[in-house]
């Protein structure tokens, strides 16, 4: 794949100031696209990373922004869309969890999972559609998504709703705007070596990898390296779809 692909494009990455999303912006800020990113509350860290990516060479924008909410979603949108004077891509990385069985799951975690996992990626997407129409050879969408969201997984019922609902987001919205050159997918993810990831307990996580046919968790590399497939030409043809990346435990 080409070294320098996305030269002069514009990308916005949801959540980037750590695991999949940093790696994410990392590695299209290294194929030579801009970088936009919004943190919700390390804004140490987000300088940090902003400074990575404009050390490769492009522009980058940071800025807090709760992905929960329309109007500053809507303003990020516009910002970013100023400062790089376009949006070609848009993924929605932002996710949190607040895992419990039903039984003891409180309205504020179901609502707060739902709210930023799945209205956020709805509010991002709706802002970023008008500027890609604009563009003339459309973008391209991006929803993060989990097998959770496909298989369903036991004390999750909040997150597997937001990522099947962002699965279901991803269909409908691809029929939409497909006739504007602009790709719509998901990408499904199983366990992925991040700072989560290694707070698991450790019974817990052999089970996991027990279960896992190819025997190893995911790494944020690896999952930097298809979204930048997904949004590359490479990939035009391809729309409305659910990638799995899971290592094989969802088949």
């Amino acid at each position: 794949m080409n070294e320098k692909q996305f030269e002069g494009k514009s990308a916005i990455v949801t959540g980037a100031t750590r695991g999949i999303g940093k790696a994410i912006a990392l590695q299209l800020a290294n194929r030579g696209c801009n970088v936009a990113f919004n943190y919700a509350s390390s804004a140490e860290a987000a300088e940090k990373i902003k400074s990575e990516i404009e050390g490769l060479g492009v522009k980058a924008f940071a800025d807090s922004c709760d992905v929960a909410d329309t109007n500053a979603a809507a303003d990020f949108v516009k910002h970013v869309k100023s400062e790089f004077g376009g949006i070609d891509f848009l993924v929605n990385n932002a996710g949190i969890t607040r895992d419990n069985l039903i039984m003891r799951m409180k309205e504020d975690d179901w609502d707060s999972v739902i709210d930023t996992n799945l209205k956020g990626a709805w509010n991002f997407s709706k802002a970023a559609v008008r500027p890609m129409m604009r563009n003339e050879n459309g973008g391209s969408i991006l929803n993060i998504s989990s097998i959770s969201g496909v298989v369903g997984m036991l004390g999750q019922s909040n997150y597997s709703a937001s990522k099947a609902g962002m699965i279901g987001l991803t269909k409908s919205l691809a029929k939409e705007i497909a006739s504007r050159n602009i790709t719509v997918n998901a990408l499904a993810l199983g366990l992925v070596e991040t700072d989560m990831a290694s707070e698991m307990n450790e019974e817990y996580r052999e089970k996991i990898l027990s279960e896992i046919p190819l025997g190893r968790l995911g790494n944020t590399q690896e999952v930097a390296e298809i979204v930048c497939f997904l949004l590359s030409d490479s990939a035009k043809y391809i729309t409305g779809q659910v990638i799995q990346a899971d290592g094989g435990i969802a088949m």
